[in-house]
Protein backbone atom coordinates (compact mmCIF):
# COMPACT_ATOMS: atom_id res chain seq x y z
CA UNK A 1 0.00 0.00 0.00
CA UNK A 2 1.52 3.29 -1.11
CA UNK A 3 0.99 6.31 1.08
CA UNK A 4 1.63 9.95 0.45
CA UNK A 5 4.00 11.55 2.92
CA UNK A 6 1.08 13.59 4.24
CA UNK A 7 -0.95 10.41 4.82
CA UNK A 8 2.02 8.82 6.60
CA UNK A 9 2.47 11.90 8.79
CA UNK A 10 -1.21 11.73 9.78
CA UNK A 11 -1.26 8.05 10.77
CA UNK A 12 -1.68 7.08 14.38
CA UNK A 13 1.50 6.11 16.19
CA UNK A 14 0.61 2.40 16.00
CA UNK A 15 -0.24 2.59 12.29
CA UNK A 16 2.95 4.48 11.45
CA UNK A 17 5.10 1.99 13.36
CA UNK A 18 3.30 -0.88 11.66
CA UNK A 19 4.13 0.57 8.23
CA UNK A 20 7.72 1.28 9.22
CA UNK A 21 8.17 -2.31 10.40
CA UNK A 22 7.40 -3.46 6.85
CA UNK A 23 10.53 -1.57 5.81
CA UNK A 24 12.79 -2.70 8.66
CA UNK A 25 11.87 -5.05 11.49
CA UNK A 26 13.92 -3.23 14.13
CA UNK A 27 11.35 -2.10 16.68
CA UNK A 28 13.74 0.50 18.08
CA UNK A 29 14.34 2.01 14.62
CA UNK A 30 10.61 2.11 13.81
CA UNK A 31 9.66 3.68 17.15
CA UNK A 32 12.46 6.24 17.01
CA UNK A 33 11.70 7.22 13.42
CA UNK A 34 7.98 7.51 14.11
CA UNK A 35 8.72 10.05 16.87
CA UNK A 36 10.45 12.30 14.31
CA UNK A 37 7.19 12.90 12.41
CA UNK A 38 5.97 14.96 10.72
CA UNK A 39 8.45 14.95 7.83
CA UNK A 40 8.52 17.82 5.35
CA UNK A 41 9.67 15.61 2.47
CA UNK A 42 10.91 12.11 1.70
CA UNK A 43 14.55 13.23 1.67
CA UNK A 44 14.18 14.42 5.26
CA UNK A 45 12.54 11.14 6.27
CA UNK A 46 15.40 9.18 4.64
CA UNK A 47 18.01 11.33 6.40
CA UNK A 48 16.31 10.72 9.75
CA UNK A 49 16.08 7.01 8.93
CA UNK A 50 19.82 6.88 8.17
CA UNK A 51 20.64 8.69 11.41
CA UNK A 52 18.31 6.50 13.47
CA UNK A 53 19.75 3.35 11.91
CA UNK A 54 23.30 4.55 12.57
CA UNK A 55 22.42 4.96 16.25
CA UNK A 56 20.83 1.49 16.32
CA UNK A 57 24.12 -0.05 15.22
CA UNK A 58 25.54 0.43 18.70
CA UNK A 59 23.27 -2.39 19.92
CA UNK A 60 23.81 -5.79 18.35
CA UNK A 61 20.36 -6.96 19.45
CA UNK A 62 18.76 -4.20 17.37
CA UNK A 63 20.76 -5.25 14.31
CA UNK A 64 19.85 -8.89 14.75
CA UNK A 65 16.18 -8.00 15.15
CA UNK A 66 16.31 -6.22 11.77
CA UNK A 67 18.23 -9.06 10.12
CA UNK A 68 15.68 -11.58 11.39
CA UNK A 69 13.06 -9.85 9.24
CA UNK A 70 14.66 -11.28 6.10
CA UNK A 71 14.07 -14.78 4.79
CA UNK A 72 17.15 -16.95 4.64
CA UNK A 73 18.25 -17.76 1.15
CA UNK A 74 19.08 -21.34 1.82
CA UNK A 75 16.55 -23.56 0.13
CA UNK A 76 17.72 -24.68 -3.32
CA UNK A 77 14.17 -24.99 -4.69
CA UNK A 78 13.16 -21.51 -3.55
CA UNK A 79 16.38 -20.05 -4.94
CA UNK A 80 15.75 -21.67 -8.31
CA UNK A 81 12.25 -20.23 -8.35
CA UNK A 82 13.43 -16.78 -7.32
CA UNK A 83 16.10 -16.54 -9.98
CA UNK A 84 14.29 -18.31 -12.80
CA UNK A 85 10.88 -16.66 -12.57
CA UNK A 86 12.15 -13.23 -13.52
CA UNK A 87 9.73 -12.57 -16.35
CA UNK A 88 7.28 -11.01 -13.89
CA UNK A 89 9.95 -9.06 -12.02
CA UNK A 90 11.13 -5.62 -12.94
CA UNK A 91 14.31 -5.85 -14.96
CA UNK A 92 16.06 -3.33 -12.71
CA UNK A 93 15.44 -5.46 -9.63
CA UNK A 94 16.87 -8.73 -10.87
CA UNK A 95 18.94 -7.94 -13.93
CA UNK A 96 20.68 -10.99 -15.30
CA UNK A 97 19.02 -13.27 -12.77
CA UNK A 98 17.42 -15.59 -15.27
CA UNK A 99 20.82 -17.00 -16.29
CA UNK A 100 21.42 -18.56 -12.87
CA UNK A 101 22.41 -22.18 -13.28
CA UNK A 102 21.95 -24.99 -10.78
CA UNK A 103 25.61 -24.88 -9.68
CA UNK A 104 25.37 -21.18 -8.77
CA UNK A 105 22.06 -21.71 -6.98
CA UNK A 106 23.40 -24.64 -4.97
CA UNK A 107 26.62 -22.75 -4.14
CA UNK A 108 24.55 -19.79 -2.99
CA UNK A 109 22.43 -22.01 -0.75
CA UNK A 110 25.55 -23.65 0.73
CA UNK A 111 27.28 -20.29 1.16
CA UNK A 112 24.27 -18.87 2.96
CA UNK A 113 24.26 -21.82 5.36
CA UNK A 114 28.02 -21.46 5.93
CA UNK A 115 27.52 -17.75 6.62
CA UNK A 116 24.73 -18.41 9.11
CA UNK A 117 26.79 -21.11 10.85
CA UNK A 118 29.82 -18.81 11.12
CA UNK A 119 28.20 -15.51 12.09
CA UNK A 120 24.92 -16.53 13.73
CA UNK A 121 22.79 -14.38 11.41
CA UNK A 122 21.81 -14.62 7.78
CA UNK A 123 23.67 -13.04 4.87
CA UNK A 124 22.20 -9.58 4.29
CA UNK A 125 22.80 -7.95 0.93
CA UNK A 126 21.03 -5.28 -1.11
CA UNK A 127 19.99 -7.66 -3.88
CA UNK A 128 18.23 -5.25 -6.21
CA UNK A 129 19.83 -5.46 -9.64
CA UNK A 130 22.18 -8.29 -8.72
CA UNK A 131 22.31 -11.68 -10.40
CA UNK A 132 22.64 -14.91 -8.47
CA UNK A 133 26.32 -15.05 -9.49
CA UNK A 134 26.94 -11.52 -8.21
CA UNK A 135 25.25 -12.39 -4.92
CA UNK A 136 27.38 -15.52 -4.64
CA UNK A 137 30.54 -13.54 -5.36
CA UNK A 138 29.64 -11.01 -2.65
CA UNK A 139 28.81 -13.77 -0.17
CA UNK A 140 32.10 -15.57 -0.82
CA UNK A 141 34.04 -12.31 -0.52
CA UNK A 142 32.46 -11.57 2.85
CA UNK A 143 32.59 -15.09 4.31
CA UNK A 144 36.27 -14.84 5.44
CA UNK A 145 35.51 -11.71 7.51
CA UNK A 146 35.20 -11.71 11.27
CA UNK A 147 31.83 -11.28 12.97
CA UNK A 148 32.34 -7.62 13.91
CA UNK A 149 33.13 -6.73 10.30
CA UNK A 150 30.09 -8.63 9.07
CA UNK A 151 27.78 -6.90 11.53
CA UNK A 152 28.94 -3.59 10.04
CA UNK A 153 28.60 -4.89 6.46
CA UNK A 154 25.17 -6.37 7.06
CA UNK A 155 24.01 -3.18 8.81
CA UNK A 156 25.07 -1.09 5.80
CA UNK A 157 23.23 -3.44 3.43
CA UNK A 158 20.17 -3.38 5.71
CA UNK A 159 20.12 0.41 5.51
CA UNK A 160 20.13 0.29 1.69
CA UNK A 161 17.22 -2.17 1.78
CA UNK A 162 15.33 -0.03 4.28
CA UNK A 163 15.78 3.13 2.19
CA UNK A 164 14.43 1.38 -0.90
CA UNK A 165 11.45 0.01 1.03
CA UNK A 166 10.66 3.43 2.47
CA UNK A 167 10.73 4.92 -1.02
CA UNK A 168 8.40 2.20 -2.25
CA UNK A 169 6.05 2.74 0.70
CA UNK A 170 5.78 6.46 0.21
CA UNK A 171 4.77 8.27 -2.94
CA UNK A 172 4.50 11.94 -3.71
CA UNK A 173 0.77 11.49 -4.43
Amino acid sequence: MKLSLQQFNELSTAEAISHLLTCCTSTHWAQALEKKRPFSDISTLLAHSDHTWQQAQTEEAQLLEAFDGHPQIGNVDSLKEKYRNTQDSAAHEQSGANDANDEVIEALAQGNQDYLDKFGFIFIVFATGKSAQQMLDLLLARLPNDRATELVNAAAEQNKITRLRLQKLLSDA
